[in-house]
């Protein structure tokens, strides 16, 4: 029987409602809508904080602890968000700096760290305006090296998203380099979109898992992306032991689909596999028992 799969649920992103209509941008509808994706099965939950008017990313760490603490109150969720700090050139960890105040409040158990950088560009030259316009998501090495330490420090688990093979590798040269970091998560990114990584295949797939096994043995992983539908591949992720991500931050845009319909979409593909959503608690256990295993083989 295989484990019980784990299921995050992406309820926005760095995208406006121009792009995406049905995203929740306040505090009370990120609480509403993820709420109801963990009732429906997602343990999982992750969201952007935006300006109420524009849509458009913000640091507040006010928000975000409003949205992770209005959602854990009415039900157990891992919730993590992205937050951006302003940029500091004296500062190399600047980006993460709203992350490490949310860890201080003791209300953070997962962060971004993106071990890599990469163009982030749309097939369709009419996609929105992403990244301030140029495309380009630059994490250099010594702010990587300095978020890796926070993550150590702060005891948050790592959200890997890996836009390209090198990051699978650069995730695990951070993990091997700070031993006592909690458990990082490697979420497989693909798009049919856009032009970075592979497309949504089983090939990829496996070509993801050969590399995390050389690189990062028996580490927990997911399959997501940006501008794509991975409910294709649920059958195979889930009799691989992988976790997957759904919502409105990576499907594709304009999509008329809710995130509790993508949800609910994907626990039934996932049932219909031989599995079970799995609960944050159990989420919980599974990364502890990697944790204890690692320390083990060391």
């Amino acid at each position: 029987m295989p484990k019980k799969t784990w299921i995050e649920v992406a309820l926005n992103g760095a995208s406006t409602r121009k792009a995406q209509p049905l995203i929740p941008v306040l505090a009370s509808e990120i609480i509403e809508e993820g709420v109801a994706c963990v009732t429906a099965g997602a343990a999982i939950v992750h969201a952007h904080t935006l300006e109420p008017d524009s849509g458009r990313q913000n640091g507040n760490v006010d928000n975000c602890a409003a949205f992770i603490n209005g959602i854990r109150e009415r039900v157990d969720a891992i919730v993590y968000p992205t937050v951006i700090g302003r940029p500091d050139p004296s500062n190399p960890a600047w980006l993460w700096e709203p992350t490490v105040e949310l860890a201080r409040r003791g209300i953070l158990e997962w962060g971004f760290i993106d071990p890599g950088s990469v163009n982030l560009c749309f097939v369709n030259p009419d996609g929105p305006e992403i990244m301030g316009g140029n495309g380009v998501y630059i994490n250099s090495n010594p702010a990587l090296d300095r978020a890796a330490r926070l993550a150590v420090e702060y005891r948050f688990h790592p959200a890997y998203a890996c836009y390209e093979a090198g990051f699978v590798r650069h995730g695990a040269l951070l993990h091997r380099r700070n031993p006592d970091m909690p458990a990082p998560i490697y979420r497989f990114m693909f798009s049919s979109g856009m032009t970075f990584s592979f497309p949504p295949e089983t090939w990829a797939i496996q070509a993801y898992l050969k590399l995390l096994e050389m690189s990062d043995p028996g580490s927990p992983w997911l399959v997501a992306g940006l501008a794509v539908d991975i409910m294709p591949l649920i059958p195979f992720v889930v009799a691989h032991g992988g976790g997957l991500r759904v919502g409105l931050e990576d499907a594709s845009f304009g999509t008329r689909r809710s995130n509790l319909e993508l949800v609910e979409a994907a626990v039934s593909a996932v049932q219909k596999a031989g599995s079970e959503p799995a609960s944050a608690a159990e989420i919980r256990a599974d990364l502890a028992a990697f944790e204890t295993a690692a320390k083990a083989s060391q």
